[in-house]
């Protein structure tokens, strides 16, 4: 088990390239953390400098309170697990898990009890004979956890490790590595682009942007209580919709207003936002989550009269894209956290994730209610959330 402790990482690469900047991040004991953002944000390189990997430019650092930034790989006592497997071909499944300990100098039958121990965990135990040609994506990936579970390190980093497999697959190991983290209590750091697996897996999640921590919380501060308006963006699915909107005081209460639409700024919201009356006779940008969007005739809040521009069934629930009669955000912020398409495609709609027996039709009205309780502000010139 291991504390790591990252001060002020940094990475710079020959031709000039800042990949991390000053990241400053303390994982604790038997902690699982998620590094977390779109591609090129710089969380790889973060993970392979823990590794010694990749040599660091400035900062430090410490695993267990040991300064390791000279010390070589295998001299860490850290398992990495790659999104490739790196799995030897000529081997079996369970020469492939035994090797780190035969590197050690593990004698035979002592290694053989313990491979054989963690392939029953994983569900390998009939596959050690097998070469991993032979094997599934999900028992390579398995086979690839299991020779770094037998060594029994002090820390697991673990690289975009279910990328390369398909949908229904990726869900069950997630659930897998959830489980056997939570067993086994090894500190570990995951690095993904994907949010839903950063949120469904992670003690804490770090948020990262062009190199730069945005955020670390636990999963639902992010979700609630985003810092700025990447983080807002970057968590939730449908992301976040944002418009601009002019704050201003009616019947003795705060308003949000945007295009026909007011919406009452509640006492829970200000309280929770002691420095939105700053802003009050100011434009802002007003955030309102998908799933705070509900059809009138199931919810109550505030009604929002639309027409519906698509409607996209997803079993369970109902997507309905419309637009709010306002101008829509899609600054820099957006286009860095949901892409360059996508944010081309939210400056024409929001969206409400709808229940599945709502009546919405494409080219029809609908009245809406929002939750004006979880409404979100931000500022416009910092692009910060407004607490």
């Amino acid at each position: 088990m291991a504390e790591i402790t990252l001060e002020q990482l940094t990475k710079v690469y020959g031709d000039g390239t800042r990949a991390v900047s000053d990241l400053g991040l303390e994982i604790e004991d038997g902690e699982f953390v998620v590094l977390v953002g779109p591609s090129g944000c710089g969380k790889t390189s973060a993970l392979r400098m823990v590794a010694g990997l990749e040599p660091i430019s400035s900062g430090r650092v410490l695993i267990d309170g040991e300064i390791v930034n000279k010390l070589p790989p295998k001299d860490r006592d850290i398992a990495m697990i790659f999104q490739n497997y790196a799995l030897y071909p000529h081997m079996s499944a369970f020469d492939n898990m035994a090797f780190g300990l035969k590197l050690r100098g593990m004698k035979r039958e002592r290694r053989g009890d313990r491979v054989r121990s963690t392939a029953t965990t994983l569900g390998l135990a009939e596959v050690l004979p097998k070469k991993p040609r032979t094997l599934s994506g999900g028992q390579r990936q398995r086979v690839a956890m299991g020779r770094a579970i037998v060594r029994e390190p002090k820390a697991f980093l673990m690289d975009e490790p279910l990328s390369n497999l398909d949908a229904k697959l990726r869900v069950e190991m997630r659930a897998e590595i959830a489980r056997l983290q939570r067993e086994l209590g090894v500190t570990t750091i995951y690095v993904t682009h994907d949010q839903v697996e950063a949120m469904t897996l992670g003690d804490r999640v770090a948020i990262m942007r062009d190199g730069v921590l945005q955020q670390v919380a636990k999963p639902q501060e992010l979700y609630d209580r985003p810092r700025n308006l990447f983080v807002a963006e970057f968590i939730g699915s449908p992301a976040m919709n944002l418009v601009g909107a002019d704050l201003a005081r009616s019947n003795g209460g705060l308003v949000a207003k945007f295009g026909e639409t007011t919406l009452p700024v509640g006492e829970g919201v200000l309280s929770s936002r002691p420095g939105l009356p700053r802003f009050e006779g100011r434009r802002l940008i007003l955030g309102v989550r998908p799933e705070d969007i509900e059809d009138a005739r199931f919810g109550s809040g505030e009604p929002l009269s639309a027409t519906v521009d698509i409607r996209e069934d997803m079993g369970a629930e109902v997507f309905v894209h419309f637009d709010p009669g306002a101008k829509m955000i899609a600054g820099e912020d957006v286009k860095a956290a949901v892409g360059e398409d996508a944010a081309e495609v939210k400056g024409s709609a929001w969206v409400a994730r709808l229940d599945r027996d709502t009546a919405a039709s494409e080219g029809e009205r609908i009245e809406l209610a929002i939750d004006t309780d979880r409404l979100h502000f931000f500022d416009p010139e910092s692009g910060d959330a407004i607490y």
